[in-house]
């Protein structure tokens, strides 16, 4: 897999650690009650850590998807 920029909804809002962790990646709180992670990653194995950073945070990925560059 190439590189590719990715959107990922989780539902809250996440606290300024995470968000720390998340160096590189634009979060935005779009409707009320989820936050959007979108940003840039190198490889398939940088989703799976991303996931299972949310995991075992017990944060709830609401959805996951390439972006599309025009």
């Amino acid at each position: 897999m190439a590189a590719q920029t990715i959107s990922i909804v989780v539902r809250g809002r996440i606290g300024p650690d995470l968000v720390a962790a998340l160096d590189g990646f634009e979060i935005k709180t779009d409707a009320p009650g989820v936050t959007r992670i979108v940003g840039r990653v190198p490889d398939q194995a940088k989703i799976f850590g991303l996931l299972a950073m949310f995991e075992s945070l017990h944060i709830e990925v609401v959805s996951l998807n390439p972006v599309v560059q025009a």
